[in-house]
């Protein structure tokens, strides 16, 4: 299995990106997917998740600014991140909790991280 995350870069304060992952592989379900974020000197943190059913949770510091969304028939979650912060800025990894086998239990898996750049 592997979750392949895309979608960083440079941006400016108030500016805008998207970030898409994508998960493939040999997979049964996709329970919950998520974002996380890592900035420098600091604690990943959680930045929003979605269960399958679409139930979404968001950290208090991104609410009203990003959005969280999923294609599950293509095992994909994605962020659109709105007026960016430079507080924003850190490496966002996805996560997603899957089934490879109908008889196993869910484990969790981690993308490789892409780098999201806000300048003042």
């Amino acid at each position: 299995v592997q979750l392949q995350a895309s979608g960083g870069g440079l941006v400016q304060a108030g500016g805008s990106l998207k970030l898409s992952c994508s998960a493939s592989g040999r997979i049964v379900s996709i329970n919950r997917m998520g974002w996380y974020r890592q900035a420098a000197g600091k604690e990943r943190e959680l930045v929003a998740g979605i269960t399958i059913g679409g139930t979404t949770n968001y950290a208090g510091s991104v609410k009203g600014r990003f959005t969280i969304a999923r294609d599950n028939a293509e095992n994909t979650v994605y962020l659109q991140m709105n007026s960016l912060k430079p507080e924003d800025a850190a490496v966002y990894y996805c996560s997603a909790d899957l089934k490879t086998s109908y008889f196993d239990v869910s484990r969790n898996y981690w993308g490789q991280g892409t780098l999201v750049t806000v300048s003042s």
